[in-house]
């Protein structure tokens, strides 16, 4: 039978969509660093700023993204080149990487202190993914989050949408390493695994497939996730990658792996 004996998941972007309290943090942190006369966001501009999540790398992009279309920067030139873009605005805007990271971290922490709930009821899990990950357990797969959001967050909203998975079974922010090695411990202590990981960004799985000794790990690019049309064009026979529709998700194993390898 086809399936992995570990399914190790990227979180955000593959089983919570986290797109709504990104916009919200990242406008608070653009109030407080630009300034702007208007204290509300312009209508619409939640909008423009969803489809542009793919080209951030680190949260503190957020902010200088609504500060570039704000600024009249297309959607088109921003998903086209941001990296180069990056610099030119913080040029432009006489602003620098801290104190943008200073407010996105400030704003998310101090709205986590006065109103958790609140918070959380801004991540929404993507359809399907929860009954999904039910059916792995239930199985028998031994399903690993590996994230960059705080595992004590992945753990509580998985247990709001009531799947109870063990807080060593969460590999966050807080363990501090790339997500590479993390896989690189999981294989290690269970050589004899197939493992399975599925992540929506293609730097996070190219970075794996640079690391010789985790060859025989299946890597599942999630495109219902934080990627553009680029990076799923990048997903070809020959790539080592094998793209993963979100109803291939919730489906049989036997379907992830259908016309790929």
């Amino acid at each position: 039978m086809v399936g992995p004996d570990i399914l190790a998941l990227d979180f955000d972007g593959v089983v919570c969509d986290g797109l709504r309290e990104y916009f919200q943090s990242a406008w608070k942190a653009y109030v407080e660093v630009f300034k702007p006369r208007d204290l509300t966001p312009p209508e619409g501009l939640a909008e423009r700023f969803y489809p542009l999540r793919p080209v951030v790398e680190t949260g503190w992009e957020m902010p200088l993204v609504l500060y570039g279309l704000l600024s009249g920067v297309s959607e088109q030139t921003i998903l086209a080149g941001w990296p180069e873009l990056v610099p030119e605005l913080l040029a432009q805007a006489g602003v620098e990487k801290a104190p943008l990271a200073e407010a996105m971290d400030g704003v998310r922490d101090r709205w986590i202190q006065a109103d958790l709930a609140d918070w959380l009821s801004y991540q929404r899990f993507y359809p399907g993914v929860i009954d999904r990950l039910g059916q792995a357990i239930a199985a028998g797969v031994e399903l690993v989050i590996i994230s960059t959001k705080e595992g004590r967050f992945i753990q509580q909203l998985l247990a709001q949408g009531g799947v109870a998975l063990p807080a060593d079974r969460i590999l966050g922010k807080e363990v501090k390493r790339p997500k590479y090695e993390t896989l690189r411990q999981i294989k290690t202590a269970h050589p004899s695994a197939a493992l399975w990981f599925v992540e929506d960004r293609v730097k996070a799985l190219k970075s794996v497939q640079q690391q010789p000794d985790l060859g025989k790990i299946k890597l599942f690019l999630a495109d219902w996730g934080y990627n553009t049309e680029s990076d799923r064009a990048l997903v070809s026979p020959g790539s080592g990658l094998q793209g993963l529709t979100l109803a291939q998700f919730c489906g049989p194993f036997e379907t992830w792996v259908a016309g790929g390898g």
